[in-house]
C-alpha cells in the first residue's frame, strides 16, 4: 500500500497484489478513507497499476471524463 499524499488529498491510492490472479496488480482508489473506484482490470507489474491508478486520481481532481465517475 502507498502513504497518503498531500498533493493527492483527499484522495489515497492502495496499489497491491492481485489475490485471485498471481503475478498481478490491482489498485484502489479512497477518499477520506473510504472505497470510491478500484481497478477493473489486473495489471501486470506494480508500477502500471500504480501508473493507472494514479492517472484516475489526476482524472478526479482537475475534471477529466466528467460524468464517468
Amino acid at each position: 500500500m502507498t502513504e497518503p499524499s498531500t498533493s493527492t488529498y483527499p484522495y489515497t491510492l492502495e496499489v497491491e497484489p492481485n489475490p485471485r490472479a498471481a503475478g498481478t496488480w490491482q489498485w484502489a482508489i479512497r477518499k477520506h478513507g473510504k472505497l470510491i473506484q478500484r481497478s477493473d482490470r489486473a495489471q501486470v507489474s506494480e508500477a502500471k497499476a500504480r501508473a493507472q491508478g494514479s492517472e484516475t486520481i489526476e482524472k478526479l481532481l482537475h475534471g477529466g471524463d466528467e460524468g464517468r465517475y
